[in-house]
């Protein structure tokens, strides 16, 4: 299985469009060319959100290996993570299918996504086909109570593995979808707790991802940044690109 990269970037997401801010890549184009400076920047991997010819996201096989064969070919040297999010547009079945059917080595789900008019036993299943393909899931955790359908819908040879990837998301839900270096103590208690040894990471919303992220790199995880998350500068200033956020975790956790 392909580990997580170090420090991932996640320039677009979903949602956010040029009208949050201009530099935020929507077309392919757009998104080799972001991919090339956050490499220059210090980024060793990419998650990768497509998007329509409308601008509105997109779960689509034949456009995830024509982005990836683009991708692999213009920055071999990073590692490169597709996307399953449902953004409200797609069912459980059909983000399963693209997950084994897209090429991708690396692809981000969401545990509360897979169990949507789902039984079990059919997520099991599939998480475990990901296994025997090779395709690393790195399971998106929201809280820490996640963990508990974690331990549910994986066999206990895969939750006990070591190649376990996870990524705790940090603010989503606040008030002010903001973060706080603290909102990532309860994940950590609950997976020493359950005496688990993943290969985690943090993404983190609003103008704390820098210190969210500090914390997360000093505590042993791995980090994910860029405008899909925060479109800010620990100061408060708005970032000029991904390539500015990526360069400045780098400089703030001195990696």
């Amino acid at each position: 299985m392909t580990g997580l990269p170090y420090l991932m970037v996640a320039p677009n997401g979903a949602r956010r469009t040029k009208a949050d801010h201009p530099a935020l890549p929507m077309t392919l184009p757009e998104i080799v060319e972001t991919a090339k400076a956050c490499s220059v920047a210090g980024a060793d991997g990419l998650h990768l959100h497509l998007r329509d010819s409308e601008g509105c996201h997109l779960l689509d096989s034949g456009a995830y290996r024509e982005a990836l064969c683009e991708l692999n070919t213009v920055v071999p040297e990073m590692a490169l993570q597709i996307t399953t999010e449902a953004a409200g547009r797609y069912a459980a079945p059909h983000q399963r299918a693209v997950a084994l059917e897209a090429g991708a080595g690396l692809v981000s789900i969401a545990l509360r996504e897979m169990v949507q008019d789902t039984e079990d036993s059919v997520v099991m299943g599939f998480y475990q086909e990901c296994h025997a393909r090779g395709v690393a899931v790195q399971h998106i955790l929201y809280d820490a109570a996640d963990f508990d359908l974690l331990a549910r819908l994986l066999p206990d040879e895969l939750l006990r593995s070591p190649g376990l990837q996870m990524i705790f998301v940090l603010g989503r839900y606040s008030k002010d979808q903001d973060s706080n270096p603290d909102d990532l103590l309860p994940f950590l208690m609950r997976m020493d707790n359950m005496g688990l040894m993943p290969d985690w990471a943090v993404c983190a919303f609003g103008q704390g991802e820098t210190a969210c992220l500090c914390e997360a790199n000093r505590r042993g995880g791995k980090l994910r940044v860029g405008f899909e998350n925060s479109l800010w500068n620990a100061d408060g200033s708005l970032a000029r690109d991904n390539a500015e956020r990526v360069a400045q975790v780098r400089a703030a956790c001195a990696l």
